[in-house]
Parts: C-alpha cells; sequence; structure tokens
C-alpha cells in the first residue's frame, strides 16, 4: 500500500472515539484517513436487525446520556448530519417488588418526591450545588484529571469530596431503600463493587446529567451517532474506508501519526509494542439480549412504561451480590438487569404496535455459560407476562461480543475493569495516556481517559495530544 504523499494522520478502527478524533484532525486541516475491520462504521454504536426484518436493534449501547452532553459532540455540526435526540417523558425508572418505582426525572423535585419524604430532602440538597452546572462538570470530568486545571476549582473540589468514596457511604445519607436502590443502580454502570472507590462519583455523574441533558436515544439508533461523525468527516475531506483488517503497522499507508481506536491489548499486536499493556486489566463481561416484542413490557409499576431506561434491581443489597459475582468470576443467580425501551419514544424501530427490547446483566469476564433463563426469570419479576410477548430474541455472551468488537476483551463492554489504578489512570499511568513508547502512535479508545461512554471526549483529546505532535514534528 505504498504511497507517494504521506497522510497526516491515519486512524485504526472507526468508533464513536476515532471518529471524532478523525473529525477533529481533519477540522485542523489534517489529511486524515480511517480504517475500519467491519463494513460500517459505528464501533460501540452501531444499529441492525438482530431478531426479525424491520426491528432494528442496538448491538452495545442504546441511551446516551453523556453523548448527548459531550463537549466534544455539542462542538460539531453533527445535527446538520443527521443525529437527532429523541427524549423519553422520564429518562430512568427503578421498580420495586411492592408495584411501586423511584425515578430519575429531568427535575431534581420529581425525583426527589419518588423517594418517598425522608429522603426527598436529602435528594434535593445533593443535587443542588451540581443543576444548572452540567457544561462545567463534563468539561472538568471527561478528562484526564491530572492534566489542568478544573474550570470550576470549588465545584470540582466539592463533587470530588462527595463522590471519591464509594456509593456505599454515599447510601448511607439516606433512609429507605428506593434512594439506595437508585443510587446503587446509576453507580452500577460502572460495572464495580459498590465499596469501590469513585462509585458515588459515577451515581452523581448519571444522576445529574438526567436532570440536565437526559438520557436520550438518537432516532433510529445509535448508528446514526456514527453516521453523523462519518458524514461529517467526509465533508472535511477525510477519507473512510471499512472491511479493511489492520494486523500489523506496516500493513497502513505511510502517516507522520496514527491513532488506534482499539483495545491496548490489540494496539500493542499491531504496532509491535510487545508487552507494554501486560498489567492492563480487563472487568466483567455483560449478557447481552435483544428482544422483537408484541407489544410493550408489561411493567407492574407505571412509570417504566414511560421510562426510556430501566433498571431492575429492587435493593442496595441485591445489586450489590450481583455485581460482587461477576468481578469475583461467579456465575450470576439474581442479575441486576439495565434494560432500553428506544421504541417508548422511537416507534420507527419496529413494525407497527410491536417494540424492540434492549437488556444486559453482569458476568464473569469470558464466562461460558447461560445467563437467559436468570435473565428472563428477573424481567418476569417486574413485567409478568413478558415472555408471552417475545417474538424473538438475539443472545450475545461473553464470547460473542469480543467477536462483534475486539475491544469487548473477553466481553468487557468498558473495555477495562474499574479497578486499581485504572479507576484514574487508563490503560497506564504516563502524564500523556494518549501516547506510546512508540513515537507518532496514540490510543484514543475507551482504554484511554475519560472512559467508557459514547461521546467521544476520548478521541477529543487524543486529538489535542496528536495535533501537538504534530506540531512539534514541523518545528524540528
Amino acid at each position: 500500500m505504498s504511497r507517494a504523499h504521506v497522510t497526516d494522520v491515519i486512524l485504526v478502527g472507526g468508533g464513536p472515539n476515532g471518529l471524532t478524533a478523525a473529525v477533529e484532525l481533519a477540522r485542523a486541516g489534517h489529511s486524515v484517513e480511517l480504517f475500519e475491520a467491519a463494513d460500517h462504521v459505528g464501533g460501540g454504536a452501531r444499529t441492525e436487525e438482530l431478531t426479525l426484518p424491520g426491528f432494528r436493534h442496538d448491538p452495545c449501547s442504546a441511551v446516551h446520556p453523556f453523548g448527548a452532553g459531550s463537549p466534544a459532540f455539542n462542538a460539531m455540526p453533527l445535527a446538520e448530519h443527521g443525529l437527532q435526540w429523541l427524549h423519553p417523558e422520564l429518562p430512568l425508572a427503578h421498580p420495586f417488588d411492592d408495584g411501586t418505582a423511584a425515578v430519575l426525572a429531568r427535575t431534581v423535585g420529581a425525583t426527589a418526591a419518588s423517594l418517598g419524604p425522608r429522603d426527598a430532602g436529602t435528594y434535593r440538597r445533593l443535587l443542588a450545588p451540581y443543576v444548572g452546572r452540567w457544561d462545567t462538570l463534563a468539561h472538568d470530568f471527561l478528562r484526564p484529571q491530572w492534566r489542568g486545571l478544573p474550570s470550576d476549582p470549588l465545584r470540582f473540589a466539592g463533587f470530588g469530596l462527595t463522590g471519591l468514596p464509594p456509593v456505599a457511604v454515599l447510601a448511607r445519607l439516606f433512609r429507605d431503600e428506593k434512594a439506595r436502590g437508585l443510587l446503587a443502580g446509576l453507580a452500577a454502570h460502572a460495572i464495580a463493587p459498590l465499596t469501590s472507590p469513585l462509585t458515588g462519583a459515577t451515581a452523581l455523574l448519571f444522576a445529574v446529567s438526567g436532570h440536565e441533558v437526559g438520557w436520550p436515544v438518537p432516532r433510529g439508533g445509535s448508528q446514526s451517532i456514527a453516521d453523523a461523525l462519518a458524514s461529517y468527516l467526509r465533508l472535511l475531506g477525510g477519507t473512510i474506508h471499512t472491511g479493511v483488517m489492520v494486523r500489523k503497522l506496516d500493513e497502513l499507508p505511510p502517516a507522520r501519526a496514527y491513532v488506534f481506536d482499539t483495545s491496548p491489548t490489540a494496539l500493542a499486536r499491531i504496532a509491535g509494542l510487545g508487552d507494554a499493556y501486560r498489567n492492563y486489566r480487563y472487568g466483567p463481561a455483560v449478557w447481552k439480549i435483544d428482544y422483537a416484542l408484541d407489544g410493550p413490557v408489561p411493567w407492574t409499576a407505571a412509570e417504566p412504561r414511560r421510562a426510556g431506561t430501566v433498571h431492575i434491581g429492587p435493593s442496595f443489597a441485591e445489586i450489590g451480590d450481583a455485581l460482587n459475582r461477576a468481578v469475583r468470576g461467579r456465575p450470576p443467580q439474581t442479575p441486576f438487569l439495565i434494560t432500553a425501551q428506544p421504541t417508548v419514544v422511537d416507534p420507527g424501530r419496529a413494525p407497527e404496535g410491536k417494540h424492540v427490547f434492549w437488556v444486559y446483566g453482569h458476568v464473569p469476564n469470558g464466562w461460558r455459560g447461560d445467563a437467559t433463563e436468570a435473565v428472563e426469570r428477573q424481567i418476569e419479576r417486574f413485567a409478568p407476562g413478558f415472555r408471552d410477548l417475545v417474538l424473538a430474541r438475539a443472545v450475545s455472551g461473553p464470547a460473542e461480543l469480543a467477536a462483534r468488537n475486539e475491544n469487548y476483551v473477553g466481553g468487557d463492554i468498558g473495555s477495562g475493569a474499574f479497578a486499581g489504578l485504572q479507576m484514574a489512570f487508563r490503560p497506564k499511568v504516563r502524564w500523556n495516556p494518549y501516547a506510546t513508547s512508540r513515537p507518532g502512535v496514540f490510543l484514543c479508545s475507551s482504554a484511554s481517559p475519560p472512559g467508557p461512554g459514547v461521546h467521544g471526549m476520548s478521541g477529543h483529546h487524543a486529538a489535542r495530544a496528536v495535533r501537538r505532535h504534530l506540531a512539534g514534528a514541523a518545528r524540528r
């Protein structure tokens, strides 16, 4: 693949971070080419007919609070390229065995009211300092924390002091199970024990995002995020090659910099970095099921019928046990489930009167069992008659997830464990986490700060590091 000219930047991997980095580098005037192994860009932001014709499912991510609130995405004209956010009436519902539910509503007041009179005031006081401050919170937290001063130091410090302890500590502020269960469910997105540091910050950030930007779905599915980024990149003059599996760096055309939206494992293999990431740890996997349904999920509680996302785990202890089992390599018994109902606000994702339903529970990394029965038993607990509505299901365990997306090593959709130093320093402890030991080779995936989520911020910060590298090379 030799060429007479040298491209400024070549990117490997067309997920949201690779696309974001490509867009920002092209917008800065650099020549950019992106290579993606699949037939379409998207990575963790794809939409496919996994079950039956006309049912459009998201194989990985489905709901995007950090995408709608992303400083990187919001600096791009993605709406002009087809991205439209759809907001359900309720961002999140969390049902309980007695037929009631707590909610994460668009307002703090409505959320507090759902927690009961003994905890409503505590929730209001906990969230009050951050309401109306999403722009500064996103800027200060969706970045490497050690690089530069926060834009709002006092609020940043207050949030850190509250969120640094485990969510198990934060939950002690509340008296009843509804508030504690809601917090545990929010923290569980980190896929770590509820006794882990910074899980309190995870819960708070997800709560604030619900109030400030919502938990929307993109019209048509998550693929529309990747398609909008790709469309904008082409407008800027970038080139996208799909269906190209890159195995070695020397298979690529010459470039001044190479940027990888891959796992550290794949980066080391392709770029010849040896055991540079031998200490990088991958976390628990998930058991993912996509359903084609004959009607809406028959929730016992009313609130989940109006929510885009529904957490299923009625107590702090039950959610904690489910996470602990996955982290410690034990098979699931009563899994905590994160579910999404895109057709609540986007009925075009399924034939008329039908629905798509998205769900995952946590299992050990590389687990080879079958959690389908445990997952459906848990859904039936809060939506009796659910199984009667199932027209088809597409099941993906750890092996299938890893085969679909090589970044999900062992089925880890977070591309790295939320544990130890990796809570803050990904993929390893270094001042510039995007650079590697090989000059001109960079990492931009969610294995780099700020970590998982379809928000493009890892790509955004990696692009800045690449621009500094190119500017320095030009001066030499």
